[in-house]
């Protein structure tokens, strides 16, 4: 298991625009459409890393807990399918379904959305406000697998809170740690 982190994109930056396939609904989304109207949360995700593995329940209910509120969540796979067969579009629709994701799992194939938001790991996690503009990026929370520490999503849940309440989100961001980014050759 690779302890890759985050790149940290500089908080600011605008959210690069796109559309992919989301696996759930085999239709072609785009950015525009999904955005929330009060936020927008991007996670770079697979299904076989143990640190997404670990956190996929409370992404899960925290996009329960926001969705109402105005903020929108998609998740996206950008592996490498050819290598790791197991993050397959047709196995990420299942994935999605077997743990009730509220949100459209994307397949980035090109990997260049990815690559647009500078993203190195699973998880690898980013919230937008309403103009989409990058106001938080990092960890869920400090729970890692087989470190013991419970799995709360409090560093996404507070900024999410504080982005509703229109309350600074603090500049000390940590950054995720996960399974790095499949890259094709």
């Amino acid at each position: 298991m690779a302890n890759t982190p985050s790149n940290m994109l500089a908080l600011g930056t605008i959210a690069p625009g796109f559309t992919l396939q989301d696996t759930i609904s085999d239709k072609n989304l785009n950015l525009q459409n999904l955005k929330g109207k009060k936020g927008t949360v991007v996670f770079f995700i697979c299904n076989h890393c143990p640190f997404v593995i670990h956190i996929n329940h409370e992404l899960v209910k925290i996009a329960n807990d926001f969705k109402n509120k105005g903020i929108s969540f998609l998740a996206i796979s950008s592996n490498d399918v050819e290598n790791y067969p197991q993050d397959a579009p047709h196995l990420m629709k299942k994935v999605a379904k077997n743990l009730h994701y509220p949100f459209p799992y994307l397949y980035d194939e090109t990997q260049k959305v990815a690559r647009a938001y500078a993203a190195a790991c699973t998880p690898d996690i980013y919230v937008f406000d309403k103009e989409l503009r990058l106001v938080y990026r990092g960890q869920i929370d400090d729970s890692r697998p087989n470190n013991g520490i419970l799995v709360t999503g409090n560093d996404l849940r507070i900024s999410l809170q504080n982005l509703l309440e229109g309350s600074e989100i603090s500049k000390d961001q940590k950054p995720s740690i996960g399974c790095n980014i499949k890259w094709k050759d």
